[in-house]
């Protein structure tokens, strides 16, 4: 475990340690989508991990899909992320805004226009979404016309843009869990016959172009992006080609150059060898629901440069002194997750408390 104490470059940064906080969505800005007093003690309190990356963070008003999540494409948004970012280098930490755009995982009352969700193409997922009214099916999306599709990347842009401005030291890209970049990857969610759908290489377009834009917007060393390969979750089926792709993907990301690549990994060992293979930046490894006896395995095995962790850092807010003194972790409370105020977000108790 000594490993996960070295230091490591990722990007233009040297992290003082391998571990990193892994973005959790907490659902406690405000009506507007900006992040507030709580946000800013939530994320300093965790500076202590090597690298922290935010919730997912909406880069236009049509990317909001859940209630109060947080955006980084206004001037009140943009001001809101200065007081988190600057809080957490008070703290000696580092932070990248996650930027998630949630596509076809959107309901209408969720949203500052209350419009139809936009997704690849005009297909529900299938599951029901929390709204103000309670749990409500989500509706079938309307399908991106080709110009709003490049009108999208143009938004990831502009939104990669304000969080240098805020302050953040970087972004990463959401192409993970079922949102919009992984809805374009999946066949059972795409179904378009433009340049962004059938193909593996057209279906992998809409990732790389954002990523490409982003990284001419702040430079490739402060730009990253999550994937989660075998995701399942809300209608996703990836296919038979699923692994094809991503190993497609990730071969022409890592022509760009980007900090790191972030892999939420479901399961499928020989594909994520691959990908260790194909990638030559650091790679950020999360396993959910990793035992704390495996803490540190990736790094030790070499498998990862970094380690994420998710539940474990929300609940700990010392982490990573917890796992130098090999201390018992606080538990984390499922009920305080989503919404809400202090009480389960930034009064859980640290060793020295």
């Amino acid at each position: 475990m000594n490993q996960l104490f070295s230091s490591v470059r990722v990007g233009r940064y040297m992290l003082p340690n391998r571990l990193a906080m892994a973005p959790m969505t907490r659902s406690r800005a405000d009506a507007a989508g900006v992040p507030g007093d709580l946000a800013t003690r939530y994320y300093a309190q965790r500076a202590g991990v090597g690298l922290i990356v935010t919730e997912g963070t909406q880069p236009s008003d049509d990317g909001q899909g859940y209630l109060t999540t947080p955006g980084i494409y206004s001037d009140a948004h943009t001001d809101g992320w200065k007081k988190v970012t600057s809080a957490v280098h008070d703290a000696g930490g580092h932070i990248f805004i996650q930027l998630m755009h949630a596509g076809r995982m959107s309901h209408p009352d969720n949203t500052p226009h209350h419009r139809q969700g936009v997704a690849p193409s005009a297909i529900a997922p299938g599951a029901p979404m929390f709204t103000a009214k309670g749990m409500q099916d989500i509706p079938a999306p309307r399908a991106l016309t080709t110009v709003e599709v490049r009108q999208t990347v143009q938004d990831f842009r502009t939104s990669a843009g304000r969080a240098i401005e805020a302050g953040a030291d970087g972004v990463e890209i959401h192409g993970a869990n079922a949102y919009l970049l992984h809805q374009f990857l999946a066949p059972s969610a795409n179904t378009r016959t433009d340049q962004y759908g059938g193909l593996v290489e057209n279906r992998a377009r809409f990732a790389i172009e954002v990523a490409t834009a982003i990284t001419e917007e702040i430079g490739a060393d402060r730009t990253a992006i999550r994937l989660s390969p075998g995701t399942t979750m809300w209608g996703i089926d990836e296919g038979a080609e699923g692994p094809d792709l991503y190993r497609y993907l990730v071969a022409e990301l890592d022509k760009l150059g980007l900090a790191y690549l972030h892999i939420m990994h479901q399961g499928n060992d020989p594909l994520l060898s691959d990908i260790r293979k194909l990638w030559k930046q650091p790679l950020v490894l999360n396993r959910p629901g990793r035992p704390r006896d495996r803490i540190g395995s990736d790094v030790a095995s070499g498998l990862a440069d970094l380690e994420a962790y998710g539940q474990m850092v929300l609940a700990n807010p010392d982490f990573v002194a917890r796992l130098k003194a090999n201390a018992p972790m606080n538990d984390a409370d499922r009920n305080t997750f989503f919404g809400g105020a202090a009480q389960g977000y930034v009064d859980y108790p640290a060793l020295s408390a």
